[in-house]
């Protein structure tokens, strides 16, 4: 907390909507609506609503910063190689 990061406690089995999940992603909102009707990471309907379990939402977030790094350090290998 004291370097400036949000911190939230969550309860187990939380589930989120698809507002909360798309901000824990980083990605737009209907981003999030593709990858749930691929089934990217799974979820429930309650009425009209989707509904994704808190722990699926974080495994898929950690593989996407892990995708997201290994992108980086691909771009950062060019740079180097063409020496900019």
């Amino acid at each position: 907390m004291s370097g400036g990061n949000e911190n939230r406690i969550v309860q187990v089995g939380a589930e989120l909507s698809t507002q909360e999940a798309a901000d824990l992603l980083n990605v737009s909102r209907p981003t999030l609506i593709q990858m749930l009707e691929r089934g990217s990471i799974p979820f429930r309907k309650e009425g009209t609503r989707r509904r994704i379990p808190f722990e699926k939402a974080l495994e898929c977030k950690q593989k996407l910063d892990a995708d997201r790094r290994a992108a980086l350090a691909e771009l950062v290998a060019y740079d180097q190689e063409i020496d900019l």
